[in-house]
């Protein structure tokens, strides 16, 4: 006990760092966390000896895959099912290209150009053609994007690709079984139950200090996961269902949509990015740094060469455009979780596993900072509204200068007060 107290101080102080170092280089501080713990791990098998930062420990597995499912949980509740149905063809549009254009192609180039076997190169193809629901809610929030049309946009297009990631993962390489029809089967009964059950449990029980609706919600995910898990899919698949399926029942709820964020961003999610970072090997991408910067040109341009004119489609605007490109092009959730898949079966080597993942990692943070600090599309977003969101959000989101700096030109003390009293 006294070990994983210090494991999780340590982490924690991380997050700290990173939450700090975020605000002072204007950088979304899930991309800071990231790189941080790519950083302390490199320093703590360095310096002192192997998971000396307890990355394998399952407790913190644990933790850190409930952070990667409430924020997804939380991204399926931003989504309003009415505002969405009239962006029903952008989305299903912009997230299959999202995912064709790189699977298909960074897996003839890990066949043909890295001379990988087979097996790994569709790994390869699936790991790379991800994107990153986590990160991406993470960014609309700080940026106040996700209460905007155009954000709803970009995270639906997110679900699609993400979909397609895991329906190409298992059907490459974890065939469907009986367990997968008893799990599609408890999914489609758990949630055409949630909009019924969910308001009459909130109406009887909710608003009281025994959080029901809390322990409800996670009660859902954590069963969905565990049956996810146990059919050979993934726990965050069915979460982002589930916040769906509770949109008009929780995500209208402001104030607990805050208390929620406030958990998940303040003490969960640290552990899931920092450990996204953490287990990305240093020394293997300096050995072969040609092969990392072709994994990630081939992901980075397969996704722009192929989303850019789509989108082009629905969105005139170049910033709009570009931000929105750009946002499509990151990767990580499903990138990391495929990556460790085929290590855990064995489909790719340790080498080749940190290649990808620190593939996957670079998707993570290069886009965003290009497009958080060339395309961010500032008129959709309004002074009054994104003050309103500033205010409303602020406490738990981790919403860094650079969003601020978008709302009025008042002092940050000022700002911060003004978050502080209303949260």
């Amino acid at each position: 006990m006294e070990q994983a107290f210090g494991i999780a101080a340590v982490w924690l102080g991380l997050a700290l760092a990173a939450a700090i170092l975020a605000h002072h280089t204007r950088v979304s501080v899930a991309l800071v966390e990231i790189c941080v713990g790519m950083l302390a791990a490199w320093v703590a098998e360095s310096f002192f000896y192997p998971d000396a930062l307890g990355t394998t420990q399952e407790w913190l597995r644990f933790v850190a895959s409930v952070g990667a499912v409430v924020l997804t949980f939380l991204a399926g509740a931003e989504l309003d099912p009415a505002s969405m149905r009239p962006k029903l063809k952008e989305v299903l549009v912009v997230g299959l290209f999202g995912f064709f254009s790189p699977f298909l192609g960074c897996t003839f180039l890990a066949r043909y150009l890295l001379g990988w076997d087979s097996s790994a190169s569709w790994l390869a193809g699936i790991a790379l053609s991800t994107t990153s629901m986590a990160v991406v809610y993470a960014i609309m929030l700080e940026t106040g994007f996700n209460r905007t049309e155009f954000g709803k946009g970009i995270l639906g297009a997110c679900f699609i690709n993400d979909l397609g990631t895991v329906i190409a993962l298992g059907l490459l390489f974890a065939p469907f079984t009986w367990k997968t029809g008893v799990f599609v089967a408890a999914c489609v009964l758990t949630l055409s139950a949630l909009p019924f059950l969910t308001p009459r449990l909130v109406q009887s029980y909710g608003n009281r200090t025994a959080a029901i609706r809390t322990k409800w919600i996670l009660l859902v995910l954590l069963g969905l996961g565990a049956l996810a898990i146990w059919s050979g899919s993934e726990a965050v698949l069915p979460a982002y269902l589930a916040g769906m399926t509770l949109a008009e029942a929780i995500g209208r709820d402001h104030s607990y949509i805050r208390r929620l964020r406030t958990l998940t961003l303040g003490f969960l999610a640290p552990f899931y990015f920092i450990r996204a970072g953490a287990l990305a090997s240093l020394p293997a991408i300096v050995s072969a740094p040609g092969v990392f910067l072709l994994l990630f040109g081939g992901k980075a341009m397969s996704k722009i060469l192929g989303l850019a004119p789509i989108i082009g489609m629905f969105r005139s605007d170049t910033k709009e455009r570009w931000y929105y490109t750009l946002m499509m092009s990151t990767g990580l959730t499903f990138g990391t979780i495929s990556a460790m898949y085929g290590y855990n079966h064995g489909i790719v080597d340790r080498t080749q596993y940190s290649l990808l993942v620190a593939a996957v990692i670079a998707s993570a943070v290069i886009p965003t900072m290009i497009a958080n600090a060339i395309f961010i599309p500032r008129h959709l977003l309004g002074t009054v509204n994104l003050e309103e969101h500033l205010l409303g959000a602020g406490n738990g989101s981790g919403t860094p200068m650079a969003a601020k700096s978008l709302a009025t030109g008042n002092n940050p003390s000022q700002r911060e007060q003004r978050s502080h009293e209303a949260a």
